[in-house]
């Protein structure tokens, strides 16, 4: 069983920096990958980002990839995602998750943590 928690969200302005942190507990395999996805209201969980546990392989959505950098803490086992440049869009929950599966696809992740609200004002 793996155990993940989010932090680090909250209300910033357009052109503002946040850095969210997801906490894994359990001793994920070596070839998950961990996710970052977002949801707004009423839209369906989007792909953000992942990053492989085992090795530093990430992958971006195009509307991030110039904006946000995944990575992964091996002394604390967070991964983190260091958003620059916000913009209104990249408001919703952000929520981590874990999969051995493929990692753009929100139904493939086994497990999740509870979100994170980030609002970005205008």
């Amino acid at each position: 069983q793996v155990q993940l928690v989010e932090s680090g969200g909250g209300l910033v302005q357009a052109g503002d920096s946040l850095r969210l942190s997801c906490a894994v507990t359990g001793r994920p395999f070596e070839s998950y990958y961990v996710g970052w996805f977002r949801q707004a209201p009423g839209k369906e969980r989007e792909f953000v980002s992942a990053v492989m546990w085992g090795k530093p392989i990430t992958h971006y959505s195009d509307s991030v990839k110039d904006r946000v950098t995944i990575s992964r803490d091996y002394a604390t086992d967070t991964v983190n995602s260091q958003m620059n440049s916000l913009k209104p869009e990249d408001t919703g929950v952000y929520y981590c998750g874990v999969t051995l599966g493929y990692w753009i696809r929100a139904a493939g992740y086994d497990f999740w943590g509870q979100g994170t609200q980030v609002t970005v004002s205008s």
